[in-house]
């Protein structure tokens, strides 16, 4: 691979504009990117404010706000060169980059900020184009400033309707008038240039209310333009490789004009002269009519810029459907599917800014905007980075984590030092959009990396849980239920969800009866339905399909496969099998599971066709018969009961002695259980000889009822089975423990 396809910066790479097959154009480096950022970069503060901010800041500090600008904007640049070469690049620039990564949340918030930036920097350009018009209107010619703006405001939104080819063809001619009026002003400047005035400004000289911090407020518009090419992306014969090599070489030329134009300045005036005059640099101009003639072409080219990036920011964002209200913006008109219905928004926001605002007032505003937008691209790509997504391949080869990372703390320092409260509050609107779109769930039509970093996430933590030693303190739920996709074991499912929400892990698990060669097609198909099947019954739950000759061997395979790691079910939750015959292979399985050292949770419900969303009246019933399976059912209890529809339902820890003289200390023992395992429990002990009958009578009522079982031995499994039946015959829903002691109350 060559050395320009992985995104170096090269000459070769500026093309001019072609043609695709639908007859619309589609432009090169050069008049799609180098040539909208330059003209953006070498704009209004350049002629109007750069004298002023090397007279207050002096000649050194000038350069160091120069160079920290660059360097923010080269970071970014390098952050943005990335992205661009990661994905396919479509319409809307940033905001297409930054929703394509950190998701339609932060995209959103991005898309909103950084079309208000890019519409209020029209009013900049405006603005600044009619303060030139009238400084260089002869003595005597009075004109209503804000007026002359609004009209210069609708030529430039007249050239921007009529189609954004024929504004960048424009642009090559205003480069021209720009490069002239430098040289003027570079021959003018020689002449005049001393070392002993560039001495007496090198240092800095602050009028009043002045500081480094509002010079570099003042100052950093003037570097924004590295989004220019990038917001006309959806304009580009080749977005990946013009954005990375156009905006770098525009960084570069326009860094080399701005430090000469620093040097002879501080060289070429007095400290009074450049804070005060802002028409300097026309004054030390060779021919200073070319400086008018630089200045409104600077101005008016980017205006123009503006006036075509945020419509099509606007335009990308409303085709997203991210905000439903904006959808309207998202048509397009012509073979290029101009944006007009978002340019005449545009137009309306600049000119209320041009009627409310001044220049002095809007670029700290749109800094912070700017900033925002920047610091963005960089933690996208920062995070695109850590999280080593496979997808991210970026050709551009000179973007790292580090330099992604100062970019973007960089930006935030940045906007701290020049207006904490500014920041502040750009920081909560930047929020209050993003915590708007996610409060309504907007989802992505794209992928973007917060799967990546959940999942980085999730690698990390699981290694961490599989090396560190297990205590009985840190026991949770993971509970494999066997409900599977059909609505008749519906019940499990939903009690496993109530065992887990919030606290645990829930598996729901379904077996195929055959091999798994020949149901291939199936098990594909049951896993649909059973995401399907979790989806529409709302449960936090995981889907485990699985094909296996039996029944009782597929429940085999799933407690030992299912999970990771340490995530693996704790728990198997199956229904009663109701059929005497059914019991043999049921519990056969189930020793083999209980040598596998997980719990063992059996649901007898005898109405399973109510809806077991609906938690029942009555209470929740533990009978404890000693801690191998009491410890687990009161915890379970506990659970059950800290969800919202059970939280009304009475918790009762209960016993049967056969003693009167044993009730009060029995009484006593499990009082202290509930506090040392600090569970609110009622307490109730029963004396009799038939437990049975106590255990149908005292809980006929309730909610659920908890009772532990112990496996029988082999050929036992009729009996046992029958006594089950027996038990919990007049008992409405039951819940039969076998636990293997992997937990502690106390803990």
């Amino acid at each position: 691979m060559s050395a320009n396809s992985q995104g170096d910066i090269s000459t070769s790479s500026i093309t001019k504009a072609t043609l695709t097959n639908d007859g619309s154009a589609k432009f090169g480096t050069f008049g799609g990117v180098f040539t909208p950022c330059t003209l953006t970069i070498l704009g209004v503060i350049m002629f109007l404010r750069y004298g002023n901010v090397v007279g207050n800041a002096g000649l050194v500090w000038a350069i160091v706000i120069l160079a920290v600008s660059k360097v923010i904007t080269v970071l970014t640049t390098l952050s943005l060169s990335a992205a661009a070469t990661n994905t396919r690049v479509e319409g809307g620039g940033a905001y297409f980059l930054i929703s394509r990564s950190l998701g339609v949340e932060f995209g959103g918030a991005i898309g909103i900020v950084f079309f208000l930036a890019q519409a209020i920097s029209v009013s900049m350009y405006v603005i600044g184009f009619t303060e030139a018009f009238t400084a260089s209107l002869p003595e005597g010619i009075s004109v209503n400033f804000k007026v002359i703006a609004v009209i210069v405001n609708a030529i430039v939104f007249t050239c921007v309707y009529i189609g954004a080819g024929w504004t960048i063809r424009l642009q090559y001619f205003i480069l021209a008038i720009l490069v002239a009026s430098l040289v003027s002003f570079f021959m003018g400047a020689s002449e005049t240039f001393s070392v002993e005035a560039m001495q007496t400004n090198l240092w800095s000289s602050y009028s009043p209310d002045q500081n480094l911090f509002t010079m570099f407020a003042l100052f950093f518009p003037a570097v924004t333009g590295i989004m220019a090419g990038a917001n006309m992306s959806g304009d580009l014969k080749k977005p990946s490789k013009s954005i990375p090599s156009g905006t770098l070489w525009s960084i570069i030329a326009t860094a080399v004009v701005y430090l000469a134009m620093a040097v002879f300045l501080a060289g070429s005036a007095t400290r009074a002269q450049l804070q005060d005059d802002q028409m300097i640099v026309r004054g030390l101009a060779k021919f200073g009519w070319l400086i008018t003639a630089g200045v409104f072409a600077a101005t008016l080219s980017s205006a123009l810029g503006s006036m075509m990036g945020a419509p099509r920011i606007l335009q990308a964002l409303a085709k997203d459907t991210i905000f439903p209200k904006l959808r309207l913006f998202a048509a397009g008109s012509g073979t290029n599917s101009e944006p007009r219905r978002a340019i005449i928004l545009t137009f309306a926001i600049s000119t209320v800014c041009i009627l409310a605002a001044d220049l002095n007032s809007i670029a700290p505003l749109i800094t912070m905007a700017f900033m925002i937008t920047y610091g963005t691209i960089n933690l996208a790509t920062f995070y695109e980075t850590i999280t080593k997504n496979p997808s991210y391949r970026p050709t551009f080869r000179y973007s790292y984590w580090a330099t992604s990372l100062a970019g973007a703390l960089g930006c935030g320092i940045v906007m701290i030092l020049i207006d904490w409260r500014w920041a502040i509050w750009s920081m909560l609107i930047m929020a209050g959009i993003y915590y708007f779109i996610y409060r309504k769930q907007v989802v992505s039509r794209w992928g973007d990396l917060n799967s990546g970093l959940m999942f980085e996430r999730t690698r990390k933590n699981l290694l961490k849980l599989e090396q560190s030693l297990y205590h009985p303190k840190n026991w949770r739920p993971i509970i494999l239920a066997m409900s599977g996709g059909t609505m008749n074991r519906r019940y499990l499912a939903v009690m496993g969800h109530w065992l887990t929400s919030g606290q645990g892990i829930l598996n729901i698990g379904q077996v195929i009866i055959g091999s798994a060669e020949d149901q291939l097609d199936r098990i594909e198909n049951q896993e649909e339905l059973l995401s399907k099947f979790i989806l529409k019954e709302d449960l936090e739950a995981f889907p485990n399909v699985v094909a296996a000759p039996t029944l009782t061997e597929g429940i085999e395979y799933l407690i030992q496969c299912s999970g990771l790691g340490a995530l693996r079910p704790n728990s198997l939750l199956i229904g009663w099998p109701g059929e005497e015959n059914k019991a043999e292979p049921l519990v056969a399985s189930l020793r083999v599971i209980e040598g596998l050292k997980r719990n063992v949770i059996i649901a007898k419900f005898n109405g399973v066709d109510e809806d077991p969303w609906l938690a029942p009246s009555g209470t929740i019933d533990v009978w404890w018969r000693g801690r191998q399976n009491g410890e687990l059912m009161l915890l379970l209890a506990h659970l059950l009961k800290q969800n919202r529809k059970w939280q009304s339902r009475t918790l009762r820890l209960m016993r049967i002695v056969g003693d009167e003289a044993a009730r009060e200390e029995v009484i006593k023992h499990l009082e202290e259980l509930a506090i040392s395992s600090r569970i609110v429990v009622q307490t109730e002990v029963f004396v009799s000889d038939r437990p049975t009958e106590i255990i149908q009578q005292q809980s006929r009522d309730s909610a659920i009822t908890f009772l532990g079982f112990a496996l029988p031995e082999e050929g036992g499994e009729a009996r046992f089975f029958q006594a089950m039946e027996d038990l919990s015959r007049e008992i409405p829903r039951t819940l039969l423990i076998s636990s293997i002691g992997n937990m502690k109350l106390e803990s």
